[in-house]
Protein backbone atom coordinates (compact mmCIF):
# COMPACT_ATOMS: atom_id res chain seq x y z
CA UNK A 1 0.00 0.00 0.00
CA UNK A 2 1.59 3.31 -1.07
CA UNK A 3 2.15 5.95 1.56
CA UNK A 4 -0.47 8.35 0.16
CA UNK A 5 -3.15 5.64 0.35
CA UNK A 6 -2.16 4.86 3.93
CA UNK A 7 -2.45 8.57 4.72
CA UNK A 8 -5.93 8.66 3.19
CA UNK A 9 -7.00 5.63 5.26
CA UNK A 10 -5.71 7.22 8.45
CA UNK A 11 -7.57 10.42 7.57
CA UNK A 12 -10.79 8.48 7.02
CA UNK A 13 -10.40 6.67 10.36
CA UNK A 14 -9.91 9.97 12.19
CA UNK A 15 -12.84 11.50 10.32
CA UNK A 16 -15.04 8.53 11.26
CA UNK A 17 -14.18 8.88 14.95
CA UNK A 18 -14.65 12.64 14.83
CA UNK A 19 -18.12 12.15 13.34
CA UNK A 20 -18.91 9.48 15.90
CA UNK A 21 -17.92 11.65 18.86
CA UNK A 22 -21.18 13.59 18.74
CA UNK A 23 -23.01 10.26 18.90
CA UNK A 24 -20.87 9.38 21.92
CA UNK A 25 -21.57 12.68 23.69
CA UNK A 26 -25.30 12.53 23.10
CA UNK A 27 -25.47 8.82 23.90
CA UNK A 28 -23.84 9.56 27.23
CA UNK A 29 -26.81 11.75 28.09
CA UNK A 30 -29.38 9.35 26.63
CA UNK A 31 -27.86 6.39 28.49
CA UNK A 32 -28.73 8.03 31.79
CA UNK A 33 -32.42 7.28 31.17
CA UNK A 34 -32.09 3.70 32.46
CA UNK A 35 -32.19 2.06 29.04
CA UNK A 36 -32.06 -1.73 28.71
CA UNK A 37 -29.07 -3.34 27.04
CA UNK A 38 -31.21 -4.55 24.13
CA UNK A 39 -32.29 -0.95 23.43
CA UNK A 40 -28.67 0.20 23.64
CA UNK A 41 -27.68 -2.41 21.06
CA UNK A 42 -30.51 -1.41 18.73
CA UNK A 43 -29.79 2.31 19.16
CA UNK A 44 -26.13 1.80 18.23
CA UNK A 45 -27.08 -0.09 15.09
CA UNK A 46 -29.64 2.53 14.05
CA UNK A 47 -27.12 5.35 14.60
CA UNK A 48 -24.58 3.38 12.56
CA UNK A 49 -27.14 2.95 9.79
CA UNK A 50 -27.88 6.69 9.76
CA UNK A 51 -24.13 7.43 9.73
CA UNK A 52 -24.04 5.42 6.51
CA UNK A 53 -27.19 6.76 4.86
CA UNK A 54 -26.62 10.46 5.62
CA UNK A 55 -23.12 10.79 4.11
CA UNK A 56 -24.16 8.60 1.18
CA UNK A 57 -27.10 10.93 0.57
CA UNK A 58 -24.69 13.86 0.77
CA UNK A 59 -22.34 12.24 -1.71
CA UNK A 60 -25.19 11.53 -4.13
CA UNK A 61 -26.52 15.09 -3.95
CA UNK A 62 -23.02 16.40 -4.54
CA UNK A 63 -21.22 19.56 -3.62
CA UNK A 64 -23.64 21.67 -5.69
CA UNK A 65 -25.95 22.21 -2.74
CA UNK A 66 -23.47 21.86 0.14
CA UNK A 67 -23.23 25.58 0.81
CA UNK A 68 -27.02 25.96 1.03
CA UNK A 69 -28.16 22.83 2.89
CA UNK A 70 -25.09 22.15 5.04
CA UNK A 71 -25.73 25.15 7.29
CA UNK A 72 -29.46 24.43 7.68
CA UNK A 73 -28.79 20.77 8.51
CA UNK A 74 -26.44 21.77 11.33
CA UNK A 75 -28.87 24.44 12.55
CA UNK A 76 -31.82 22.03 12.71
CA UNK A 77 -29.68 19.38 14.40
CA UNK A 78 -28.53 21.84 17.06
CA UNK A 79 -32.07 23.02 17.73
CA UNK A 80 -33.30 19.44 17.98
CA UNK A 81 -30.61 18.56 20.54
CA UNK A 82 -31.41 21.64 22.65
CA UNK A 83 -35.10 20.70 22.62
CA UNK A 84 -34.45 17.07 23.59
CA UNK A 85 -32.04 18.11 26.36
CA UNK A 86 -34.41 20.76 27.73
CA UNK A 87 -37.23 18.22 27.79
CA UNK A 88 -35.02 15.80 29.76
CA UNK A 89 -34.15 18.50 32.30
CA UNK A 90 -37.78 19.58 32.74
CA UNK A 91 -39.00 15.99 33.08
CA UNK A 92 -36.44 15.42 35.86
CA UNK A 93 -38.21 18.10 37.91
CA UNK A 94 -41.73 17.00 36.97
CA UNK A 95 -42.17 13.33 37.79
CA UNK A 96 -45.71 13.27 36.35
CA UNK A 97 -44.49 14.22 32.87
CA UNK A 98 -43.98 11.26 30.60
CA UNK A 99 -40.55 11.23 28.99
CA UNK A 100 -41.01 12.65 25.53
CA UNK A 101 -37.86 11.46 23.82
CA UNK A 102 -36.38 8.05 24.44
CA UNK A 103 -34.29 6.01 22.04
CA UNK A 104 -37.30 3.90 21.06
CA UNK A 105 -39.45 4.13 17.92
CA UNK A 106 -39.76 7.65 16.58
CA UNK A 107 -37.54 8.98 19.37
CA UNK A 108 -34.77 6.67 18.19
CA UNK A 109 -35.17 7.93 14.62
CA UNK A 110 -34.93 11.57 15.80
CA UNK A 111 -31.93 10.71 17.95
CA UNK A 112 -30.09 8.89 15.14
CA UNK A 113 -30.99 11.58 12.61
CA UNK A 114 -29.80 14.43 14.84
CA UNK A 115 -26.40 12.87 15.53
CA UNK A 116 -25.96 12.01 11.84
CA UNK A 117 -26.64 15.44 10.36
CA UNK A 118 -22.99 16.46 10.39
CA UNK A 119 -22.11 13.32 8.44
CA UNK A 120 -24.45 14.55 5.70
CA UNK A 121 -22.29 17.65 5.34
CA UNK A 122 -19.15 15.52 5.32
CA UNK A 123 -20.71 13.39 2.57
CA UNK A 124 -21.29 16.51 0.53
CA UNK A 125 -17.65 17.45 0.85
CA UNK A 126 -16.33 13.94 0.13
CA UNK A 127 -17.77 13.88 -3.37
CA UNK A 128 -17.71 10.83 -5.52
CA UNK A 129 -14.34 9.14 -5.18
CA UNK A 130 -13.74 5.61 -6.49
CA UNK A 131 -13.64 2.86 -3.84
CA UNK A 132 -12.85 5.18 -0.95
CA UNK A 133 -16.50 6.12 -0.63
CA UNK A 134 -17.45 2.60 0.40
CA UNK A 135 -14.57 2.42 2.87
CA UNK A 136 -15.53 5.80 4.32
CA UNK A 137 -19.15 4.74 4.77
CA UNK A 138 -18.14 1.50 6.49
CA UNK A 139 -15.78 3.37 8.81
CA UNK A 140 -18.45 5.99 9.62
CA UNK A 141 -20.98 3.28 10.50
CA UNK A 142 -18.55 1.24 12.61
CA UNK A 143 -17.18 4.19 14.56
CA UNK A 144 -20.59 5.73 15.27
CA UNK A 145 -22.08 2.38 16.31
CA UNK A 146 -19.21 1.63 18.68
CA UNK A 147 -19.17 5.15 20.16
CA UNK A 148 -22.96 5.13 20.63
CA UNK A 149 -22.72 1.87 22.54
CA UNK A 150 -19.83 3.18 24.63
CA UNK A 151 -21.64 6.42 25.44
CA UNK A 152 -24.89 4.72 26.42
CA UNK A 153 -23.13 2.14 28.58
CA UNK A 154 -21.12 4.84 30.33
CA UNK A 155 -24.31 6.89 30.81
CA UNK A 156 -25.98 3.85 32.35
CA UNK A 157 -23.09 3.54 34.85
CA UNK A 158 -23.20 7.26 35.65
CA UNK A 159 -26.93 6.98 36.34
CA UNK A 160 -26.17 4.32 38.92
CA UNK A 161 -23.79 6.74 40.63
CA UNK A 162 -25.87 9.93 40.41
CA UNK A 163 -29.44 8.62 40.58
CA UNK A 164 -32.14 11.15 39.69
CA UNK A 165 -29.59 13.92 39.11
CA UNK A 166 -28.18 12.01 36.14
CA UNK A 167 -31.18 12.95 33.97
CA UNK A 168 -30.42 16.62 34.63
CA UNK A 169 -26.77 15.97 33.76
CA UNK A 170 -27.77 14.07 30.61
CA UNK A 171 -30.13 16.83 29.52
CA UNK A 172 -27.44 19.42 30.20
CA UNK A 173 -25.01 17.49 28.00
CA UNK A 174 -27.53 17.45 25.15
CA UNK A 175 -28.33 21.17 25.54
CA UNK A 176 -24.63 22.03 25.71
CA UNK A 177 -23.83 20.01 22.64
CA UNK A 178 -26.78 21.53 20.75
CA UNK A 179 -25.66 25.04 21.70
CA UNK A 180 -22.13 24.20 20.61
CA UNK A 181 -23.45 23.18 17.19
CA UNK A 182 -25.58 26.32 16.93
CA UNK A 183 -22.85 28.78 17.89
CA UNK A 184 -19.70 27.20 16.46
Amino acid sequence: MPVYQLGEMVSLVFMAFALGMDAFSISLGMGMQQIRLKRIAIAGLVVGFFHTVMPFTGIVLGSFISTQIGHYAELSGGLLLVAIGAQMIFSAFNYETKKLVQPVGLGLIFFAFSVSLDSFSVGLSLGLSNGKTVIALILFAAASTFLTWAGMLMGKKVYGLLGAYSEILGGSILVGFGLHILFS
